[in-house]
This record gives C-alpha cells, sequence and structure tokens, in this order.
C-alpha cells in the first residue's frame, strides 16, 4: 500500500489516503490505512514494541485524501477536543451531478443513521435520533452536467456530504450508495479532502 507522507512531526503524521482503501480494520479484514502506518512507523523507526498512532477523524473507504493522526496520546487528546469543538476546518473537492442553484450556499440538513444497514437517511428533525449536519459549498466549475464544488465540513455527521448533495439532487459522481440513475455502475466517488486546519 502506498501512502504518502503530507506532514510529519513529533506530535502528528499527515498522510493521503488512498481511495477505496479502509481507514481502520473493518469485516472486510482488508490492509487498513492505521495499521499499515503503524507498521510502517515500526520498521522505519526501529521500534521495539507497539506503535502508538491516534485516529482522530474517519473517512469512508472509497474517499481518498489528507488525514491526520496523532503520534503521542496528548496530541491525540489535543486533536479530539478541536474536533469536538469544531475549531478543525475540513476541506473537501467533490464533482456532484446537475447545476446547483447558487454558486456558493450552505446545506443545513437532519441525519439518522441505520446502523444495521450502514445507511444514512435526512429526516425531520424531530426524528428522536435525528443529528443536525451542516456544510458550506462554493461552485468553482460547471461543466458537462457536473459541478466542481469545494465543501467545508462544519459538522462531521457520517456520509454527510454524500447524503446532503442526494438530497438537494445532485448526488456525487460515482457514488454508488447514494447515487441515482445518472451515476455509471463501478464508477469512483468524486470525493477528496483536500485540506484540514
Amino acid at each position: 500500500m502506498n501512502v504518502p507522507i503530507l506532514y510529519e512531526d513529533n506530535h502528528l503524521l499527515v498522510v493521503e489516503k488512498p481511495v477505496n482503501v479502509p481507514v481502520q480494520e473493518d469485516s472486510s479484514k482488508d490492509l487498513d490505512v492505521l495499521n499499515h502506518l503503524k507498521q510502517f512507523m515500526k520498521v522505519r523507526d526501529k521500534k521495539p514494541g507497539n506503535v502508538y498512532l491516534g485516529l482522530i477523524h474517519r473517512l469512508d473507504r472509497p474517499v481518498g485524501g489528507a488525514m491526520v493522526f496523532a503520534k503521542t496520546s496528548k496530541a491525540g487528546s489535543r486533536l479530539s477536543n478541536t474536533l469536538r469543538k469544531h475549531d478543525l476546518k475540513r476541506y473537501y473537492l467533490a464533482v456532484v451531478m446537475g447545476k446547483l442553484p447558487r454558486m456558493k450556499g450552505t446545506l443545513t440538513h437532519y441525519l439518522w443513521k441505520n446502523r444495521k444497514t450502514n445507511q444514512v437517511y435526512t429526516v425531520d428533525k424531530n426524528h428522536n435520533q435525528a443529528k443536525k449536519a451542516y456544510l458550506s459549498y462554493e461552485v468553482l466549475a460547471y461543466q458537462h452536467g457536473m459541478s466542481l464544488v469545494r465543501v467545508q465540513l462544519h459538522t462531521g455527521r457520517s456520509h454527510q456530504i454524500r447524503v446532503q448533495f442526494q438530497a438537494i439532487g445532485s448526488p456525487l459522481y460515482g457514488d454508488q450508495k447514494y447515487g441515482d440513475h445518472r451515476i455509471k455502475p463501478h464508477s469512483q466517488i468524486a470525493l477528496w479532502v483536500t485540506l484540514i486546519l
């Protein structure tokens, strides 16, 4: 597995997660990014014991891009707290189907995750398990019936970007789970994490 390192110091490791690779071990038992990086650091740094690497945030398996890991428990605690307070800004590039009504906008929905099917739905805000999801976007280009958008997440809900754009009739290109008849079978989802601040 090739996982390019974008930045590293004594506290943080920022890497480029490959597409279609799980972040952590799942039922597929496929090699995951977290265990790959631990093994890589163990060999590279000649560490005799277990390597600590804290998972701060997750990405869906088909999505690629920048991921931050903590190399110490103290850094992990601080980063987790920053994420919890929404002080960690996450930016994505996405290709969505159709032309969006405005060049810049915000999307606010209430989402519910069916844990048995790993499927997320938009629901009424009074749903007893509804969680508010909020993002902002800017259209960078429009071509061939698709829009390239830069997305900033303000909340970190499961499948949030995918579900919110699907809810307004513009699913992500290549999204096999939340797409519609315009999505070609076996195409790669067009979602990439560009920056985490």
